[in-house]
């Protein structure tokens, strides 16, 4: 079993940064695929970036590219999400999630542990 936990999530003005945590309990990040999500009000939970453990492959989606970066700490066992020039079309609740499967994924159903989600939001 593998328990997530996010954090780092709150309100930014427009043009603001955050930088989300996503720590890991009960096994190491080593040999998991680790992704970010997100949902916004009356919308389906959406990918937004994805990391292979090995770290040498990520990807992100088009909406965030060139402004958010997911990227891995081994030593603190935590995947963080830098978000930078935020725009209020971010809002929405961040979850981490994390899958065994070999590879590097952007569908939900690939990922077998998520977190509660924290909140991001960011005003005009």
């Amino acid at each position: 079993q593998v328990q997530l936990v996010e954090s780092g999530g709150g309100l930014v003005q427009a043009g603001g940064s955050l930088r989300l945590s996503c720590a890991a309990s009960g096994r190491t990040f080593r040999n998991l695929a680790v992704a970010w999500f997100r949902r916004a009000p009356g919308e389906e939970r959406q990918f937004v970036a994805a990391i292979s453990w090995s770290g040498d492959s990520t990807y992100h989606a088009d909406s965030v590219k060139g402004r958010f970066t997911i990227s891995g700490d081994n030593a603190k066992n935590t995947v963080y999400l830098q978000m930078n020039s935020l725009k209020p079309e971010d809002t929405a609740i961040y979850y981490c999630a994390c899958t065994a499967r070999p590879g590097i994924f952007r569908a939900r159903y690939e990922y077998d542990y998520w977190g509660q989600g924290t909140q991001v939001t960011v005003s005009a």
